[in-house]
């Protein structure tokens, strides 16, 4: 039997306060993925992991997130490539990145009404996942912007993505 393993979008914020760091498995049942708590912290790359912890919105308030796609030796790849969910109340909100199909349903104004906040308390969202991960401290800890301080076009992202 395997330790921790849970569908990762049931994971709650009492599975992250105790598991941080989460990598996903080849486990899979009617349609969902499931992950497996990390131990072994901190950890040497964060493929196919996710990490848990907390974020601090732009007027200082905190809130539970799900963090992954962090590369661990490039700033470039996270800022462009990092997801990020946030938890209120028991549910997830998904934020959709710039490049995303969705992002007109799920990006920055859908995140704010989610959370009952004006965009400008929201964002820019700090993250630091240092504690967690080894690897560049640039990629690992820094902030998600309302607007991409570098927006790339759809050919830039797909050569990022598949090098």
């Amino acid at each position: 039997m395997i330790e921790n393993l849970k569908p990762i979008d049931s994971l709650t914020v009492a599975d992250l306060a105790a598991n941080p760091v989460w990598q996903y498995t080849n486990r899979d049942g009617a349609g969902e993925m499931f992950a497996r708590a990390v131990k072994k912290i901190p950890v040497k790359n964060l493929t196919g992991k996710v990490i848990g912890t907390q974020v601090r919105f732009a007027n200082g308030s905190l809130a539970w997130a799900l963090i992954g796609n962090l590369d661990v030796g490039n700033p470039r790849l996270t800022e462009h490539f990092l997801t990020l969910s946030i938890e209120r109340g028991g549910g997830w909100f998904a934020l959709a990145r710039y490049h995303d199909h969705d992002f007109a349903d799920r990006g920055p104004e859908a995140l704010s009404r989610f959370l009952g906040l004006r965009v400008d308390d929201v964002f820019p969202i700090f993250f630091d996942v240092r504690e967690y991960a080894q690897g560049d401290p640039t990629a690992l800890a820094g902030s998600v912007p309302k607007e991409p301080r570098e927006r790339l076009s759809r050919a830039d992202i797909i050569g990022m993505a598949v090098p």
